[in-house]
């Protein structure tokens, strides 16, 4: 007997909740962040977290994989890292008696969940090797591709404030992300909370409490979440009014905006829309769920002209003045 609707989103809430829950035991306050992480974890897509140091980026990814009864690998990417660290490589073994042969060497990329620490510090040559790995999946090395088990999960983080030595992530690797958080300075409570917490003699630590084929099955519950065609045309109008020379409302766009949003976009705002309907304890996608992940889904896919990044003007402002202009049913 096939599960109710009513009961999948009874279940996907109360596991959520218990990963929530445990994440809470180390991670003080950031709600907002770590709803974003779990979003595009169950969405089946990958979150950059920018953010000053000492935030606590590292310590949320960790905590999320003590969560997770998951594989889990940190790269700590530098300047001189190439991609073979990252992917693996061939090496020669000893065989039976004199023979020798060629093995592959597996990188660190191959695990469940992967944490790109300082992903803007190496050069792009070394992030480019991301990118088949995050959109396809998969590995290729010596012209034999190796397929990633799922599910896989990766989490960038960037210092915003930090130039020197750094190489900004180029569009291309900035497209794979669904979400890119700003992960902000904590609360003066939440300050308070994280001294209590960092000082005790027994700093908390998660468990696991929830493995890889829950992780699957909660997927499958988002998969299967409706969406009607007005959202679809909502979602597109959207994604249209990013581009200067399609829309005719939003007067930031047209001055300061380069290249709008790509489709990909489009496909992670209706994606990240269908786990906030969950959240909510909805079965079917509603407006203000698209409304609520529109800026984590489309802010690092806006490129500005010259004169946007010369008056200062942000990627969210944007996206702000244009929800303010698409309304839906127009």
């Amino acid at each position: 007997m096939s599960e109710t609707p009513e009961a999948s989103i009874e279940r996907f809430a109360d596991r959520l909740g218990v990963v929530r829950d445990e994440i809470g035991k180390v991670v003080v306050g950031q709600r907002e962040v770590v709803d974003g992480v779990l979003t595009c974890l169950l969405s089946g897509g990958h979150v950059l977290l920018e953010g000053v140091p000492g935030l606590g980026k590292t310590v949320l990814v960790r905590t999320l994989a003590q969560c997770l009864d998951l594989r889990f690998s940190r790269i700590q990417f530098t300047p001189d890292m190439m991609p073979a660290d990252i992917l693996g490589t061939q090496v020669i073994r000893e065989g039976d008696g004199s023979a020798r042969h060629l093995d592959f060497q597996p990188g660190p990329i191959f695990a469940n969940i992967v944490l790109a620490d300082e992903i803007n510090r190496t050069t792009p040559k070394t992030q480019s090797a991301l990118l088949e790995a995050m959109q396809e999946h998969s590995v290729t090395v010596a012209k034999t591709t190796h397929v990633l088990e799922e599910p896989f999960f990766v989490l960038g983080t960037q210092n915003p404030l930090e130039m020197e030595g750094t190489y900004p992530l180029p569009e291309a690797q900035l497209d794979r992300f669904l979400f890119k958080l700003h992960v902000h300075f904590p609360s003066h409570d939440d300050l308070h909370a994280i001294l209590s917490r960092t000082l005790d003699a027994t700093p908390p630590t998660a468990s696991a409490v929830i493995d890889r084929d829950q992780v699957l099955a909660l997927r499958q519950t988002v998969a299967n979440v409706a969406v009607a065609d007005h959202i679809r045309e909502y979602v597109v109008r959207i994604l249209e009014a990013t581009h200067p020379e399609r829309t005719s409302d939003a007067e930031l766009v047209k001055r300061f905006v380069r290249f709008g949003a790509s489709p990909r976009g489009a496909q992670a705002c209706l994606v990240a829309a269908k786990v906030r309907a969950l959240m909510e304890g909805r079965p079917h996608v509603a407006s203000e769920d698209v409304r609520s992940v529109v800026l984590p889904a489309l802010r690092h896919r806006l490129i500005l002209n010259f004169e946007g990044e010369a008056e200062g003007v942000t990627p969210d402002a944007i996206l702000e003045r244009i929800l303010e202009t698409v309304q839906p049913g127009d």
